[in-house]
């Protein structure tokens, strides 16, 4: 019952809110496609339940091609995030287009933030039990870092600060959904992201 309760409110709120946004979001890509060359949408394989591949969609941020430059950001001191990029990740406003990663059923409005293979492969056996659920757009995880880039932007190296200390922390905050993936659970995680948001 609970996956299902989770799967209709997952496909309402995508739906409504994809239509109800639509006009906000085509002047976001506008506003992209003006700021810096190349598409408004950028897709990465991501690693989601089952551990199966799937294509994440976000607002481009950053320069074409910067992902030779590496898969972690570093916040404002990132010189590959754009100017229009700045702001939507601020605001978090890069994670919209994911509302279509959850009404075609990749993902949760709440979840287990979804990550790119090379991390998945540093998985310990234990650690592989968040890939049982939907990755989300939400979780608990995501709302205790959400100053994750300013963290990084502190370290000599960011990739090894994120996988030895952050990526291990954000695992076990997801266990605790995990193990319990009521409903209401799902609903809370919904509140306790909005209250932060507008904090």
């Amino acid at each position: 019952m609970n996956k299902l309760l989770i799967r209709i409110t997952d496909l309402w709120v995508s739906f409504l809110g994809l239509l109800i946004l639509l006009p906000f979001l085509l002047i976001l890509s506008i506003w992209i496609s003006l700021d810096s060359k190349g598409s408004f949408i950028f897709r990465q394989i991501r690693v989601g339940k089952g551990n199966r591949d799937f294509y994440l969609y976000k607002f481009r941020t950053m320069s074409i091609n910067s992902e030779r430059g590496g898969l972690i950001t570093v916040g404002a001191k990132d010189p590959r995030v754009t100017r229009a990029g700045v702001f939507l990740r601020k605001y978090k406003l890069d994670e919209l287009p994911q509302l279509w990663n959850v009404l075609i059923g990749d993902m949760s409005l709440v979840g287990p933030r979804p990550e790119v293979r090379k991390y998945v492969e540093m998985y310990s056996s234990e650690q592989m039990a968040v890939l049982k659920v939907k990755p989300g757009i939400t979780d608990i995880a995501s709302i205790t870092f959400s100053n994750e880039n300013e963290l990084l932007s502190k370290e000599n190296d960011p990739e090894k600060y994120y996988v030895s200390v952050i990526m291990p922390e954000k695992i076990k905050l997801n266990r605790v959904f995990i193990e319990n993936p009521s409903w209401l659970h799902y609903l809370r995680i919904i509140l306790k992201t909005v209250i932060h948001l507008f904090h």
